[in-house]
């Protein structure tokens, strides 16, 4: 065996063989249960903080919008709903749903299971920022929507 004789090799082989350890110990550290149930919690925290923060707002708006055409309370709920109902509103609200699905069977899951899996966890906390992102995208189709009716 040929003998290293660079000091840079003594080096690098310590460089890599530190990486392999730090590597091993992380590959040794497993995710709780608490964790998953953390994330689904995250996930129910964000939607109310996105609905407390986006409804009164919706709401302030369609009521101008009532206010400038003059709708009765019948009138109101009959038009008003086409800006919180229609097949686009269908389709995040479907994504949505099928996503909490997930976070709702990965959670559960990952909270029984003997050893939960980091990767699993990843795979949650991604779903939860999926969730999100469509919601957001929800609101903002929905007041472009309530928006443009104001300026007709």
């Amino acid at each position: 065996m040929r003998q290293l004789r660079h000091p840079a090799a003594w080096f690098v082989l310590a460089l890599l063989a530190a990486v392999l350890d730090l590597a091993g110990a992380a590959a040794q550290v497993a995710c709780k249960r608490d964790d998953f149930e953390a994330v689904v919690a995250e996930a129910a925290r964000a939607l109310r903080d996105l609905n407390q923060k986006n409804k009164p707002a919706f709401q302030a708006r369609l009521r101008e919008l009532r206010d400038l055409r003059g709708w009765t309370p019948d009138e109101f709920i009959r038009q008003g709903a086409i800006y919180v109902q229609d097949a686009r509103i269908a389709e995040f609200d479907e994504r949505s749903n099928a996503v909490l699905e997930s976070i709702q069977r990965i959670g559960t899951e990952g909270a029984s299971s003997q050893s939960p899996s980091c990767q699993t966890l990843e795979e949650l906390r991604g779903l939860m920022r999926t969730l999100v992102a469509v919601q957001t995208e929800k609101w903002t189709y929905m007041f472009r929507k309530i928006e443009q009716e104001l300026k007709r």
